[in-house]
Formats: C-alpha cells, sequence, structure tokens
C-alpha cells in the first residue's frame, strides 16, 4: 500500500464532499439548465439520448480501465469484487440502458454535459481505485451487519430508481405533449421519487463499503439531488393547482 496514493484518494473524497455542498449552494442561485428548464436560446445542446449515454458512460469505463491498466490486487477478494460491481451495475443501466429508453426529451446544453462528464470520470476513478487496490476488508466483512444492510438499500434503491423512471417516462401517451403529475409507486409520497432512489442507492452503497470514498460520493448525491428535488417540487406546485400538497419533496413522511 501507497501512503501517498492513499492520502491522495483520501484528499479526493473530502474535496468530493465540498464540491457537493458547492454545488448544492450554486444550484440554488441558477437552477439546472436542462429538461424543463432548458432555455430555447441556450447554444449548444446535445440530444437527450447522446448526452446521458456520453455523460455517464465515464463512471463505466474508467474503472474497467483502472482495473485493465495495473494489477488489481485487491479484487482477489469478494467484498471488493462486489462492491464494484455494485458501482458498474448502475452505471451500466444509467449509460447503457437509461439513454434508449428516452422519449423525446429536450436537448441538454453542452456545459451542463460536460460538468456531468468531468464528475464521472472523477468519480469513477476514485470508487474503482480504491476499492481495486487499498480497499481492506475481511473474507467475513459480506456477512458484517453493515455491509448486508448496506447491500439491501442499494439494491432497493435501484430497484425505486428505475420503477420511477419507468412512470415518469410514460406519463405521456404517444403524441401527447406537456407535462403531467406523476402518479403510482413512490411519486404518491415524494415529487422527487426517482432521485430518492438513487440516494438511498448510493447511502447503501457508502455504508457497504465502510469507507471514506463511499461515505463521499453518497453525500454529493443527496446535496445535489436534494437541491433538484427542491427545484422540481416548487415547479410543480406552481405548475399544477391539484398538485398534491401533502407530497413530500424526497424523503417519504419526513422531508
Amino acid at each position: 500500500m501507497e501512503p501517498a496514493e492513499v492520502f491522495r484518494l483520501d484528499a479526493l473524497a473530502y474535496l468530493q464532499c465540498a464540491l457537493g455542498f458547492l454545488g448544492s449552494l450554486l444550484l440554488r442561485q441558477a437552477a439546472s439548465a436542462y429538461g424543463r428548464y432548458a432555455s430555447p436560446r441556450a447554444a449548444f445542446g446535445v440530444p437527450a439520448r447522446a448526452a446521458w449515454a456520453l455523460q455517464e458512460l465515464p463512471s463505466l469505463a474508467v474503472p474497467l480501465w483502472v482495473c485493465a491498466r495495473s494489477a488489481a490486487e485487491r479484487l482477489r477478494r469478494a467484498p471488493n469484487r462486489i462492491l464494484l460491481a455494485m458501482f458498474l451495475l448502475h452505471y451500466a443501466q444509467r449509460s447503457l440502458i437509461f439513454p434508449f429508453l428516452i422519449r423525446g426529451g429536450k436537448p441538454m446544453p453542452l456545459y451542463t454535459c460536460v460538468l456531468a462528464f468531468t464528475f464521472c470520470v472523477y468519480n469513477g476513478y476514485l470508487q474503482s481505485r480504491y476499492l481495486s487496490q487499498y480497499a481492506v476488508y475481511a473474507d467475513d466483512w459480506v456477512t458484517d451487519p453493515r455491509f448486508l444492510v448496506g447491500f439491501c438499500l442499494w439494491l432497493i434503491g435501484m430497484l425505486i430508481n428505475i420503477h420511477s423512471d419507468h412512470i415518469l417516462r410514460n406519463l405521456r401517451k404517444p403524441g401527447e405533449t406537456g407535462y403531467k403529475i406523476p402518479r403510482g409507486g413512490l411519486f404518491e409520497y415524494v415529487t422527487a421519487a426517482n432521485y430518492f432512489g438513487e440516494v438511498v442507492e448510493w447511502c447503501g452503497y457508502g455504508l457497504a463499503s465502510w469507507s471514506i470514498q463511499g461515505g463521499a460520493f453518497a453525500l454529493f448525491t443527496f446535496c445535489i439531488l436534494l437541491t433538484r428535488a427542491q427545484q422540481h417540487h416548487r415547479w410543480y406546485l406552481e405548475k399544477f393547482e391539484d398538485y398534491p400538497k401533502f407530497r413530500k419533496i424526497i424523503i417519504p413522511f419526513l422531508f
């Protein structure tokens, strides 16, 4: 184990925490500029399917490159392999399946796509380098309550995220335009059910990994998606007079 690189990976994780807080503050000042919030005057728009595939792909490709370019000693251990597989499975779905299920979709501003691409390179390297080279787990870590609870949360969160995206895709019938109030699933309780699923997923991953790197990713996700969820909630309340007032923003029954 090289102390200098371990220090760098820890520093990158702490920086990711800071970027999460900073990103949340910036999003409160300047709302997300894609989808329903995209300006028709925005230049250099990237088609929705291409944007999502390209910006998410580094989180799949970078870990594979990291593991291929050097001996991934720690991946001989089952906990490391499972944790990295959890990360890769999510991004295989997000980069190779999710984009091609999108129906229509407004072009994404180029700068938004570039920012997301850059983050996925950063985080893909951070998670995969740590898990493949430096994360040390006991052989029985997969039976530890932290791993088991974390894995279950990860799986439940991913399923909620996928199901919620399915609901959003099918809000409009073929030929219809405009926006509708999401119904069904956890959308009956929160405005941003898809974001709730992703937050649960990465909090579970962070718990299962029991690492600064996994925890930093979970915190970053929560900071960014909470702010976006608040923006969505305000938008729905302003646009639809009959929007259910009892719905929470992102956490059922709480917030």
